[in-house]
């Protein structure tokens, strides 16, 4: 009888540094995979920083031109008309651009390998699952990683360049020149790009607390009226702008997320 427990203890003790085993060739997989994009990122950072990092500072971005366009025939949207916009990002420090190049170089390698680490997660833990459960997880995972995808695309293409504008145009005095440094930029640029990504998690948020009992939909719809001004607020802290159209696009997507998450969660 005590061997055969010790059979079992042996087996256990087996199968758990299996697990590590194979925990440590999925992080050997992802930082060899990262390590590949991080050097293709590296060469190619020269063009994607001309055309990608720094498009939003001159008026040729996209958004500027589609809003410039909507902006002559409709008086009240915000004025992007001035077709000369344009600011310099200075450096004043002196290895600022090397450690940019490869801090900026890292962050985009960890964003295409984004969803190949997502997926190394789900094939560590999948056999761990039940059958009925493998299903609704893989959901989750691939449901994460397009949210994320999205929201990075929505800071980048809207929430970023409405608040960048604003705040590099706003003038507390004539007297006052601004001179954008390029760690100020980068470190806008990313926060606001990845913040977004996290912020459009909320619907996963919300699903996993349903799944542990914490948040229901009656809850979700009863402070409904409390998270629009809660969202309201965050908004206005995202966006400083003074304009209600520049703080409608940034609360819309808000406010839907959060409307999608009262459709996730259980009842």
């Amino acid at each position: 009888m005590e061997e055969n427990k010790t059979e079992v203890q042996d087996e256990k003790e087996m199968t758990f540094w299996g697990h590590l085993e194979e925990l440590r060739w999925a992080l050997v997989r992802v930082v060899a995979v990262l390590f590949v994009c991080l050097v293709a990122c590296f060469c190619a950072m020269p063009y994607l920083f001309d055309h990608v990092v720094l498009a939003p500072t001159t008026s040729d971005f996209f958004l500027y031109r589609w809003l410039a366009a909507l902006g002559e025939s409709n008086p009240l949207l915000p004025d992007f008309s001035d077709g000369g916009f344009h600011v310099d990002i200075i450096n004043i420090n002196v290895a600022s651009q090397f450690l940019t190049h490869i801090s900026a170089s890292f962050w985009f390698a960890l964003l295409l390998v984004f969803p190949y680490l997502v997926f190394e997660a789900w094939r560590f833990v999948q056999p761990a699952l039940f059958a009925n459960e493998r299903k609704s997880v893989a959901l989750a995972f691939a449901g994460g990683t397009f949210m994320f995808f999205l929201g990075c695309v929505v800071g980048y293409t809207l929430v970023f360049p409405f608040t960048f504008r604003f705040l590099t145009e706003y003038q507390l005095s004539s007297s006052i020149v601004n001179q954008i440094s390029l760690n100020s930029y980068m470190g806008n640029f990313l926060m606001l790009i990845f913040m977004m990504g996290i912020v459009f998690e909320l619907p996963l948020l919300a699903w996993l607390l349903s799944k542990m009992g914490l948040v229901t939909k009656s809850f979700l719809r009863k402070y409904r009226r409390h998270a629009v001004v809660v969202l309201l607020v965050l908004s206005a802290i995202i966006t400083p702008s003074g304009d209600p159209f520049t703080l409608m696009v940034v609360f819309l997507p808000l406010y839907l997320l959060y409307e999608l998450s009262i459709r996730f969660v259980r009842a």
